[in-house]
């Protein structure tokens, strides 16, 4: 039965792959560790961001006012620090259980609405642009954000042989959240257009279902950040739990938590703006964490075993597209949305400075 995490997955493939790659056994699995943390503590940044996109919408409306969005994401530290700081997985599950039910409904509501008074098919573009595929592929990356948990349910598996295989669970799982992916981003496009949004749930309109709707699927994500939260710190705390004396283990590793927790808010209030965020954080994480690292590792551990490759090498290219592609998105997504977010801050300087001119 497995018991290797995604980090001892690539320190073991480096130690028992070509001999030259032992001495890079320990970085390979430091490397992944740091991807994993990348990984998962922006992407619960970017989840602090789209909930306090989603609050601000409803309550703007109703305030009749445009308060800043920073302010927003500055009063979520309140929620945060209680659910970000919950060490015992078991007390994070009603927590769940509720996210799940609100998804579900938010999703069933979501569906509903853009399938809804649909235009004719010819009034939406096939295709936007060249210079947009970057931030389309680094956006489709972000959906990867399970990644980090694959080999975690394997190894909890009473029969993990099912895990893999055709059709086995993770093929079924992967069909499903593709097809699921797929349906729901081409409906709220046919429906909204170039105006849909990092998260088509803010594009719902300001009637009392719409905006449960954004309440709730906000309080899902909500919900499940200390969920999220509970990889990044542990990564953290086996790195300096060494380092604490045995009596304040407790206190230190909650101290550590609420200060991470901080540090999303804070890095969510220096980029506000979800969508080139969303599309900034798949580029460079998860394409690493999602396509570049499996790829690598499952060719150095089948290295001296040719025929695991297959017919024409065809296992061997598989991972090289893949290679290919993890690069493509690094490289062009990361330069498409920092542009985005670099164009964001220029345009908010020009008009500050613009509205202090005038005073």
């Amino acid at each position: 039965k497995p018991s290797l995490g995604f980090a001892e997955t690539a320190e073991v493939a480096f130690q028992t792959g070509p001999p030259r790659l032992k001495i890079w056994a320990s970085y390979a699995r430091e490397f992944v560790n740091l991807s994993l943390f990348c990984t998962y503590y922006f992407g619960n940044t970017v989840y602090v961001v789209f909930v306090a996109s989603s609050f601000k919408q409803v309550i703007d409306m109703h305030a009749e006012a445009d308060i800043n969005i920073r302010l927003y994401i500055l009063l979520l530290t309140i929620p945060l620090i209680p659910l970000g700081i919950i060490r015992t997985l078991k007390y994070l599950v009603p927590f769940s259980a509720l996210a799940t039910a609100f998804i579900m409904f938010g999703l069933a509501i979501t569906l509903w609405y853009t399938l809804t008074d649909l235009p004719p098919l010819e009034t939406r573009h096939n295709f936007s642009s060249i210079k947009q595929l970057p931030l389309f592929f680094s956006t489709v990356l972000f959906a990867m954000e399970g990644i980090g948990t694959v080999l975690p349910i394997e190894n909890s598996m009473k029969n993990p042989e099912h895990f893999l295989g055709c059709p086995g669970v993770l093929n079924i799982a992967m069909t499903v959240v593709v097809c699921l992916y797929t349906f729901v981003g081409f409906c709220g496009y046919l429906k909204y257009g170039e105006a849909t949004k990092g998260s088509v749930t803010l594009n719902l309109p300001y009637d009392m279902l719409g905006e449960s709707v954004k309440v709730l699927v906000a309080l899902s994500i909500l919900f499940t950040y200390g969920l999220q939260f509970t990889v990044p710190s542990e990564i953290v705390w086996k790195k300096i739990s060494h380092k604490v004396k045995e009596e304040h283990h407790d206190k230190c590793y909650y101290v550590m938590r609420a200060l991470m927790i901080i540090g999303t808010v804070l890095i969510a209030i220096a980029l506000p703006d979800l969508e080139p965020f969303i599309s900034l954080v798949g580029a460079i994480c998860f394409s690493i964490l999602g396509l570049l690292c499996p790829a690598i590792i499952e060719i150095i551990t089948f290295w001296e075993e040719p025929e695991y490759f297959g017919l024409l090498k065809w296992r061997l290219l598989k991972d090289l597209i893949l290679i290919l592609m993890s690069i493509f998105a690094l490289v062009s997504g990361t330069y498409a949305s920092v542009s985005k977010i670099l164009m964001s801050i220029f345009a908010l300087v020009s008009g500050t400075y613009a509205s202090v001119s005038k005073i």
